[in-house]
């Protein structure tokens, strides 16, 4: 006797619809709306609240808790709640220490697809984020804006001990492992400040 075994189904049957641009294939049409979005650009949902605009609803639905502040997912170890169910997935790594993205080249380990794909461009030399006032570039968005205070002048990083405020956190941490500091720290402890 014969074992009973289903036909074969080829990508187009079980996949139909498919995008002329790019060759992406969906099994509804709908998709295959959202999809062509990406290429003509419309973004039909508007956020009430800012001018932010989106292709897909859920994006719009993600976008409104940065206006509300809601933040539904929450990590069952510590404090940390996020906006976002794939943020709290990757935090949710941070405290098992599973690093599942690694680097092809080097084999770098990362908690998320996003840190993974901005050490890539160490290896490429890509710098997509570029300064619109004076062309420096860099590899992520976290540095440009830290190297665009250098522009306005500001520095969001103050001691609450002295006067002293900086770019970012770590010089921060750098000014408050000073010897000016510990004593400053030690004097206004004591009530002598």
């Amino acid at each position: 006797m014969e074992p009973f075994s289903l036909p074969s189904a080829s990508a187009s049957s079980l996949k139909p619809y498919a995008c002329d641009t790019c060759g992406y294939r969906c099994s509804q049409n709908q998709r295959l709306q959202v999809h062509m979005r990406m290429h003509t650009g419309e973004k039909p949902y508007a956020c009430d609240v800012c001018e932010y605009r989106s292709s897909q609803l859920t994006h719009l639905l993600i976008h409104v808790r940065t206006h509300t502040g809601e933040k539904p997912y929450a990590c069952d170890v510590c404090e940390y709640s996020s906006s976002r169910l794939a943020h709290l997935q990757s935090h949710a790594r941070t405290h098992t220490g599973e690093k599942p993205y690694a680097c092809d080249i080097c084999g770098s380990a990362y908690n998320c697809s996003r840190n993974l794909k901005m050490h890539f461009l160490t290896h490429t030399g890509q710098k997509p984020y570029a300064c619109d006032i004076c062309g420096s570039a860099y590899t992520n968005s976290g540095s440009l804006r830290k190297h665009f205070l250098t522009h306005t002048g500001q520095k969001p990083y103050a001691c609450d001990i002295c006067s002293f405020r900086g770019l970012s956190s770590a010089a921060l941490s750098k000014h408050m492992r000073t010897q000016s500091h510990r004593r400053k720290a030690m004097y206004k402890q004591s009530g002598m400040m």
